[in-house]
């Protein structure tokens, strides 16, 4: 139920987003969702892709440095306190977030997809699972976009 997330450091300056972007579309590789941070120097840019290997390679061989990372996509009412309802649950199970972003299906589900990147992700499954929160398997995951 693990997901590899590839990332990406980027140099923060304009232009520098769409080269990996670019790089993807051209191999016909579909992005599911990702998510850009800054600070002053450099961005990470996180992907998720069905296929990550075959997207790692591309952009290694783009000239990146790609590192893959396992998150957790997990499913949350798309709701005013949907977010809220599922921190109180990590926070109980005292589950460390190191960070998250989201997409949603919209009204077609109901549901938000957040990806979770949690300390000990085995661990996180386990305990959700034991609190019937669901942990998105990624053939499902991948299936929405279809």
């Amino acid at each position: 139920m693990k997901i590899n997330q590839l990332s990406l450091f980027l140099e923060n300056r304009a232009g520098q987003l769409s080269a990996p972007i670019n790089a993807l579309a051209k191999a016909g590789i579909n992005i599911v969702t990702l998510c850009l941070a800054d600070s002053q120097q450099f961005g990470i840019l996180r992907l998720i892709v069905q296929d990550w290997q075959r997207a790692k390679d591309v952009l290694t061989k783009a000239g990146f440095v790609v590192n893959v990372t396992e998150v957790l996509a997990l499913d949350v009412e798309d709701r005013p306190g949907g977010l809220a309802d599922m921190l109180t649950v990590c926070e109980a199970q005292k589950l460390s977030i190191e960070y998250m972003y989201a997409f949603t299906d919209g009204p077609k589900t109901g549901k938000a997809t957040l990806i979770f990147r949690f300390e000990d992700p085995d661990t996180a499954i386990r305990t959700l699972d034991k609190q019937k929160v669901n942990v998105i398997d990624p053939v499902k995951l991948f299936g929405r976009g279809a």
